[in-house]
């Protein structure tokens, strides 16, 4: 009798470690960390705590992970128990918060020392998902101080740079405004930079400003995918090329949906108005 509970314990230990590393990875994944440190951040987690045969396919939606077992069958006295030593999880693409990214690097550096029990591990890491993001009025503010800084890099003029730093506010709120509303992505974009084109020929044509490209690029750079390019860039280079694809896509047709808008916006502000842009 002894050893049938003791194989239980040690099948309920393994699932533990199983899905405390899955929920890592989660956290890690879906808020911006690179294929590469998600793999390698489960392998030492489960290394960590014991388990030698722990595998892991990680890609840029969703992680597929399991423990071998020596023997999958548990015997018990009214029949026999078959537990699963494997688990899928999907994992849409979504936001980035490099802060829970870099929580959970120290998570697993600790975990790797041997300061935290699984129970510990698994509270610590659901109070790293819970970290907030910034406040509504600190990303409008950072939104418009982007919009204006960039501007005035890429050429623009202090009062170019004024415009862009309204027209960054405006499209900013545009934006939490609809994600508020769980809208598509797809139309969160093109909308935003199609708002972001208006306000800037509004300004150039109507109010003030010197250069009315500098004024829309500048309040385009804060809906432009640069975590995701940067980490698909990332991903071919470590040879996770399925991984890279995903998100090369995703953060091409979020830049084609910001031309879609911002080239709709123009021609159709011409066709109406007859104005030369």
């Amino acid at each position: 009798m002894e050893q049938p509970k003791q194989a239980v314990m040690e099948q309920q230990q393994k699932r533990d470690v199983l899905e405390l590393t899955i929920r890592i990875g989660e956290v890690l994944l879906k808020n911006g960390g690179e294929i590469f440190r998600v793999q390698e951040t489960m392998q030492r987690i489960a290394q960590a705590y014991g388990e030698e045969h722990f595998h892991v396919y990680v890609i840029a939606n969703g992680i597929f992970a399991s423990i071998q077992e020596e023997s999958r069958e548990i015997h018990f006295e009214h029949g026999n128990s078959v537990l699963s030593n494997s688990q899928i999880r999907s994992i849409p693409l979504s936001s980035v918060h490099l802060g829970r990214v870099a929580a959970v690097n120290n998570l697993s550096r600790e975990i790797a020392a041997h300061k935290y029990t699984i129970e510990q591990a698994r509270e610590k890491i659901e109070e790293i998902d819970r970290i907030p993001f910034a406040s509504n009025r600190m990303q409008i503010l950072a939104s418009g101080i982007g919009s204006a800084c960039f501007c005035y890099l890429l050429g623009g003029s202090f009062i170019d740079s004024v415009a862009s730093f309204v027209s960054g506010i405006l499209v900013w709120c545009f934006v939490l405004f609809l994600s508020s509303h769980k809208s598509n992505k797809i139309m969160v974009n093109i909308l935003s930079s199609a708002l972001v084109t208006l306000t800037g020929i509004l300004f150039f044509h109507f109010i003030f400003g010197e250069n009315m490209d500098k004024i829309i690029i500048g309040s385009i750079i804060p809906l432009l995918p640069g975590v995701p390019l940067t980490n698909s860039i990332r991903d071919f280079l470590n040879g996770d090329y399925l991984s890279g694809t995903i998100r090369m896509i995703d953060a091409v047709l979020v830049a084609c949906c910001i031309a879609l808008g911002v080239g709709f916006t123009l021609k159709m502000f011409q066709m109406v108005t007859g104005i030369a842009i």
